[in-house]
């Protein structure tokens, strides 16, 4: 659910920077707050996690569709929703900046949509009512799935929004809605089970991770060692090799798009803002689409002719690579705001 310039015009594009700079102002200001130093490390890791997570993309059956969960439950069922907003915009950034994924005019609305519906509405609505203060395995399990899926449908519908509001797609809304709504709710309940199972695993670990992250009894100390190395192992066979066998389906977006306009190819405007970000982005992406540039795969093959190295070897060192830089992101984000905390 990376939404492209192509789709968004300078107007709804700034808004949605707008919007998204002052969540992130406030996180950042609740997260300086109360920001455990113990704490960090686990940011780090979970954003490389969610980061390789999105690579693997699952083929919904039948549909030939495929989609990527969004992470923003997990990262706040681990993190708490003020963290998980940070952790998201920074794993978002660390995609558009580097990898070409997601339109740099477009990174508000995609922040915003796959951040802040899920750690602030999905979230304290549905898991925390659900999980409560005492997670038990079914609770969890529940709990994922629904919220996971009302997350992902609340960031469809702002999909919706901000596409017909921009008018460059010319997608009819009902039209749109009827194939985006179906679709990302399957994909949302794959993301619940997802979820859970990577929740399960932390509750077997330490529970009062999760039991902090619900507003439940706090513990001192909590030892997250085998959580971090869990989850920083996660990503890094996730990305390193996993992301190989991921789908080669539409995502969700561009299934939905390519249902309602017959492509999902949509050509925005090329002058002027999106112009400028399109070139900034180029110039930016060293790991375009998660892959070697065309160059740089001729001068992996040794310079002259040959296929150069195969698009495996590509994905292997975009995920991994991707992974430890949103690692780095995130925890110099904890660093900062722990220092000025501390100040």
């Amino acid at each position: 659910m990376h939404m492209s310039d192509a789709l968004m015009t300078p107007m709804v594009g700034g808004a949605m920077w707008g919007a998204t700079a002052v969540a992130t102002a406030y996180c950042a200001k609740k997260v300086r707050e109360d920001l455990d130093e113990s704490k960090i490390p686990l940011m780090g890791v979970a954003g490389a996690f969610v980061f390789a997570a999105q690579m693997l993309n699952f083929s919904i059956p039948g549909t030939g569709s495929s989609g990527h969960i969004g992470g923003g439950l997990l990262l706040a069922a681990l993190l708490g929703p003020y963290a998980a907003f940070l952790v998201i915009a920074s794993v978002l950034g660390v995609q558009a900046l580097f990898f070409a994924d997601g339109g740099l005019l477009a990174l508000g609305a995609n922040v915003f949509n796959l951040g802040f519906f899920p750690a602030f509405i999905a979230f304290p609505l549905a898991y925390r009512r659900i999980v409560g203060n005492d997670p038990t395995r079914s609770r969890i399990v529940t709990g994922s799935i629904a919220a996971a899926t009302i997350g992902l449908l609340l960031g469809a519908v702002g999909v919706i929004l901000q596409t017909t509001t921009s008018g460059i797609a010319e997608l009819p809304f009902a039209a749109f809605a009827a194939l985006m709504l179906p679709i990302h709710l399957a994909i949302g309940v794959v993301e619940g089970l997802v979820t859970a199972g990577v929740l399960l695993f932390v509750y077997q670990a330490q529970p009062e991770i999760l039991a902090r992250s619900t507003g439940g009894r706090e513990l001192s100390g909590p030892k997250m060692k085998p959580v971090v190395i869990g989850l920083l192992v996660a990503a890094l066979v996730s990305g390193g090799a996993v992301a190989w066998f991921a789908s080669a389906d539409p995502d969700g977006l561009e299934w939905a798009i390519g249902g309602v306009a017959g492509t999902d190819e949509i050509e925005g405007p090329t002058a002027g803002t999106h112009e400028r970000a399109g070139a900034l982005q180029k110039r930016l992406s060293f790991l375009p689409a998660y892959g070697f540039r065309e160059g740089d795969t001729r001068a992996a093959a040794g310079g002259g002719g040959g296929s150069g190295p195969p698009v495996e070897l590509g994905t292997t060192v975009a995920g991994i690579v991707g992974a430890l830089i949103t690692l780095g992101a995130v925890a110099l984000v904890g660093v900062v705001l722990r220092r000025r905390s501390a100040s």
